[in-house]
This record gives C-alpha cells, sequence and structure tokens, in this order.
C-alpha cells in the first residue's frame, strides 16, 4: 500500500501595490497524509479547520475530483487525514492552499503527470487569478499574470526577510473585500498605481528595502477601500513602523495585516505588536523557499 504526504504553504498576495499579481509564500502549511482504502475519507486533525463534511462536500475532494475529471480519469477512493496552521477567510491563501493540494491529490491518485504549468494553469482557472496559487506552488515570491488562457510568471529572488503576521479573530470573506472596490480607475490614476507597483518590485529585486518598504504603504488599488473594513488598519501600520518594520501591507484581502522586517529583527517587532494587540494572533514566521512538496510515506509492496 502507498502512502504519501503533500504539503502546501500559505501565501500572501499583493503586498501593497502589487494587486491581484504579486504573491509569496509563507511557511505554515496545509498537510494531507493520504493512505490508500477502498472508500473516501477525510479526517481533520486541527483546529483551524471546520468539522468534516461528507467528502463529496469537501472542497479538496471537489477539486480533485474536477482536475480528474478534465483528464477523463477516474479518481481513485483513499484516506485523506488533513492538518492545518493556515487560519481561514484571514487573507493567508488558504483557498489557494487547499485549490494545489486538491490537483496534486488528483495528480497522484490518477498518475496524470502534472507539470508545473499544468497545475498553475488549473489553479488560476479555479481561483481567477494566479498570485496566491502561484506562490503556493512555487514558493518564494512569485509575480504572475494571467491572459489568453495562459499564466506568465517570474519568480523573485528576495533579500532576507522576516514576516510578522497580525491576524485578528475575526474572518473576512473575499467576496465582501472585493465589494468594496472600484469599478474602475482613471487613467491617471491606473498610470500612478501601476508606476507605485513597478517602483515596489523594482526596489525589491535589487535589495533597496527602504525603498520597497515605503511603495509598500503607497498602494492606490486596493487598500484605501479595504481599509474601511479593518478597524486597526492605522493603528497597526503606524505600531509596526515605530517597531522598526520595513512595511505593512494588508496580507490579501485582509484582514490579517503583515509586516516585513530584516532578518534578525522580526522577534522584536513581533513583541511589540503582540503587546498592543492582545486580541490578536501575532505570527513571526519567514518566506517558504519552496512551495508544493510531495513524499512518499510508504512505498507500496507486492
Amino acid at each position: 500500500m502507498t502512502s504519501y504526504r503533500i504539503c502546501v504553504p500559505a501565501s500572501s498576495a499583493n503586498l501593497g501595490p502589487a494587486f491581484d499579481s504579486a504573491g509569496i509564500a509563507l511557511e505554515l502549511y496545509l498537510t494531507l497524509e493520504v493512505e490508500e482504502q477502498s472508500a473516501w475519507e477525510f479526517v481533520h486533525t486541527s483546529d483551524l479547520l471546520p468539522a468534516c463534511s461528507p467528502y463529496e462536500a469537501h472542497y479538496i475532494y471537489q477539486i480533485a475530483e474536477k482536475t480528474a475529471n478534465l483528464y477523463q480519469k477516474p479518481l481513485p477512493p483513499c484516506k485523506a487525514t488533513v492538518t492545518s496552521e493556515i487560519p481561514l477567510a484571514r487573507g493567508l491563501g488558504s483557498s489557494a492552499s487547499a485549490v494545489i493540494a486538491g490537483i496534486e491529490l488528483a495528480n497522484q491518485q490518477c498518475d496524470l503527470n502534472l507539470t508545473t504549468h499544468d497545475m498553475l494553469k488549473l489553479g488560476t482557472a479555479v481561483e481567477g487569478h494566479p498570485d496566491n496559487v502561484a506562490a503556493a506552488l512555487l514558493g518564494g515570491m512569485v509575480i504572475s499574470t494571467a491572459f489568453e488562457e495562459e499564466v506568465k510568471h517570474v519568480q523573485l529572488a528576495l533579500p532576507e526577510l522576516e514576516a510578522v503576521l497580525s491576524i485578528p479573530s475575526f474572518e473576512l470573506k473575499t467576496e465582501a473585500a472585493r465589494n468594496v472596490l472600484p469599478s474602475q480607475f482613471s487613467r491617471e490614476m491606473a498610470t500612478m498605481a501601476s508606476s507605485i507597483s513597478n517602483v515596489f518590485i523594482a526596489a525589491l529585486a535589487s535589495g533597496d528595502l527602504e525603498l520597497a518598504g515605503e511603495m509598500m504603504e503607497q498602494d492606490l488599488f486596493h487598500e484605501p477601500y479595504r481599509s474601511s473594513l479593518l478597524p486597526h488598519y492605522e493603528k497597526v501600520r503606524q505600531e509596526a513602523k515605530l517597531a522598526g518594520s520595513l512595511g505593512t501591507v494588508i496580507s490579501g484581502a485582509g484582514p490579517t495585516m503583515l509586516s516585513f522586517a530584516r532578518k534578525g529583527e522580526g522577534l522584536a517587532l513581533a513583541t511589540h505588536l503582540q503587546g498592543i494587540l492582545p486580541d490578536f494572533q501575532v505570527a513571526l514566521t519567514h518566506i517558504a523557499k519552496h512551495g508544493l512538496q510531495t513524499e512518499t510515506l510508504r512505498p507500496a509492496t507486492d
């Protein structure tokens, strides 16, 4: 009997001005331990996961089934024991991690031999844009775009950075965060917003952390509108800056906020923020160098 583990990192998208195009993988993980058996079964072992639903209603199963159907393959049953370190509906890519896990589950169960490009296209089709799924699949920081049914991406080498997450107790659905955004921008506004994003990415690529941090906090595409949904927005930004953060932004659609710190400075920043945010979970984490990883736990025997 074959047993294997699927591990997918969390992700943070946008990073301020790089709206719907930039994402980083974070060292918080969704893990599936998979064993072959005669009937489908999902077991949840984390408080961050909801109660188990019938397997047909399980999101990971639905993605796996959809993937298998696209390739006209039967989906053999298995038992999947699911553990997660990723809070749901907090802007940390829990949906994208589940999508990548579901695609990989079908890939393994059906022997699809999917390429990274195949999986990125499949994940983008489900999510609607590639920022979170690209980071979860590839790891590190990924700049991506989807057009004409193709997904183009670039993995960007980053300086040594630490990420501090300020995670509130309340959820914020992506749909609600989308609904507060304007339906269109003037050409002048779009030009300014995209130029800020360009300078932000260029500053990161060149190692100019001061400029990157400054540009992170100048977004015009989404944060001016979503900040109204986050009563902690200004306080976290101001306090993080006082404690040495390079820049603080809404993580994805929120409500979590992400602050970048230089290597070795994240713990002091996290300690400061936890002191002023007693009802929040403040977590120090790092950028995950690797995305999706699958390993055999017990090889098949004759």
